[in-house]
């Protein structure tokens, strides 16, 4: 059930970008994309203000409903975890007759050498 839903809302999704990028700006004609005033009437007699907005609003109406329904299933309590159920308690402490595992030994802060690595001679005169 979740993949179809995953699916129809990437279709939907697609489908959206692509109809709000087709819709034509204030004051510009579809006509004027297909190369003539003539061409309006490829989405009726009203032009396609009216078509392409119903498809805009139908989209985005689908793709809330399924921004809502895949929040909702997978917003369930009870869902599967990530983390196994056997995993989630810490493990014991090691018993104090035990020596410590090889401890690392506390960082050194760093010091500049007196000296330069490399020796550097007086110039001659």
């Amino acid at each position: 059930m979740t993949a179809i839903l995953i699916a129809l809302h990437i279709i939907v999704c697609i489908a959206l970008i692509i109809v709000v990028l087709l819709q034509a700006g204030k004051g510009a004609e579809m006509g004027v994309s297909f190369g003539g005033g003539g061409s309006n009437t490829v989405f009726g007699a009203s032009g396609g203000r009216n078509f392409m907005g119903k498809v805009t609003a139908a989209a985005a109406i689908i793709f809330m409903l399924t921004s809502l329904t895949l929040a909702y299933f997978y917003g369930q309590p009870g869902s599967s975890s990530v983390m196994p159920e056997s995993k989630a308690a810490a493990p014991a402490a090691p018993a104090a007759s035990e020596p410590p595992a090889a401890a690392v030994p506390p960082a050194q802060p760093m010091s500049t050498p007196a000296q330069p690595a490399v020796p550097v001679e007086a110039p001659k005169n």
